[in-house]
């Protein structure tokens, strides 16, 4: 992305932030916090007291290991933080990634498809230590705490109420007044202040995709699709006969989908083209419809972010998928936030700056 881009997104987020502090009820109060609950990673964005922006992100992850006396030392040796729970060593977060690719071992997932997974007793414990890891206690008792949930499947069943209802009851518990969000939605807060907050916003998550299109702050159309990073590493795990662990390694390996030089970079790049084809044409079936779809009277900026964005020529890939449809509305812009893995913390502090 060149300077002007990154500038201007800047702006957009402070334009965003400056509304917000607008409609606060005190200059001098915190405006909340905002907190981006993904399948990969947790992030938690907070307005420090000189009116700055801080966010703490950690992967979503955690690795079990026997509690014998070799593993406490191997952890102290390696410096390598860690918890006890149900008699086993717990390692958090980006430590625990780490360490499942040296001893080639699967790291636990709190989350699975973009919610909390039904099938580990231990999910909601463990994501709940990362989270307070990077949220913290609020302010005060009460403080807004915008978080982020992904829209119904189009694709898949999906129960968004329990997810949704978990974390409201988590944050609770914590001291926050818990409000949710669609990530999508926040990720328009956060990147398209200078378009009114008119546009289409897609997150690009772990577990699936979310998108929204919004139109003056109000969303007229969310979905999410049951497929994102996890799908692609899973897939290319399958192809190649090796661990999605592996696969997740060589896909954050610093390659670029325009130009695999290996068979494994060349299968990444494939599963990638399929998930922005198959969104885009999913996206484009439904303004077709025309169903409570406002009308654009300017072309409108699609902006992208989350982890899986981040690979390299993504966003020159994006634009060569979409080149191929016959897309219903004229698009001005396609563009990737410049902090993919912070913007929906950060539009959901907007939005909690707002609902302050």
């Amino acid at each position: 992305m060149d300077q002007e881009r990154t500038e201007d997104q800047t702006n957009d987020f402070e334009a965003g932030m400056e509304s917000a502090s607008s409609s606060a009820t005190s200059t001098s109060k915190l405006l909340g916090r905002g907190l981006d609950i993904g399948t990969a990673n947790i992030a938690a964005a907070v307005q420090t007291e000189e009116g700055g922006v801080e966010v703490a992100v950690e992967r979503n992850a955690f690795l079990d290991i026997k509690a014998d006396v070799y593993s406490k030392n191997m952890l102290t040796k390696l410096k390598v933080p860690y918890v006890v729970h149900n008699g086993n060593l717990v390692v958090l977060g980006q430590s625990a990634f780490e360490l499942a690719n040296i001893f080639s071992r699967e790291t636990r997932r709190p989350m699975s498809d973009g919610l909390i997974s039904p099938s580990d007793v231990d999910a909601l414990p463990m994501i709940q230590l990362i989270i307070e890891k990077v949220l913290g206690e609020p302010a005060e008792r009460g403080e807004n705490c915008y978080f982020s949930v992904p829209a119904e499947s189009i694709d898949a069943d999906n129960n968004v109420i329990y997810h949704q209802g978990l974390f409201e009851g988590l944050l609770k518990k914590m001291g926050y007044t818990a409000k949710p969000i669609n990530e999508a939605h926040a990720l328009v807060f956060a990147e398209l202040a200078d378009q009114d907050f008119t546009g289409i916003g897609l997150s690009f998550g772990g577990g699936m995709v979310n998108a929204c299109v919004s139109y003056k702050t109000i969303p007229a159309l969310q979905f999410s699709v049951a497929r994102g990073g996890d799908w692609i590493d899973k897939n290319v795990a399958q192809v190649l006969g090796i661990k999605a662990s592996k696969a997740t390694s060589i896909k954050e390996s610093g390659i670029d989908i325009r130009d695999p030089k290996t068979r494994e970079e060349e299968a990444v790049s494939i599963y990638y083209r399929n998930l922005i084809h198959y969104l885009m044409e999913n996206i484009q079936v439904r303004f077709q419809s025309g169903q409570d779809m406002p009308s654009f009277p300017d072309p409108i900026d699609i902006v992208c972010s989350g982890g899986t964005s981040l690979i390299g020529g993504f966003i020159e890939v994006f634009q060569d998928e979409f080149s191929k449809l016959d897309f219903p509305i004229p698009i001005r812009r396609i563009f990737r936030a410049e902090e993919a893995l912070n913007s929906v913390a950060k539009g959901c502090l907007v939005a909690a700056a707002i609902g302050e």
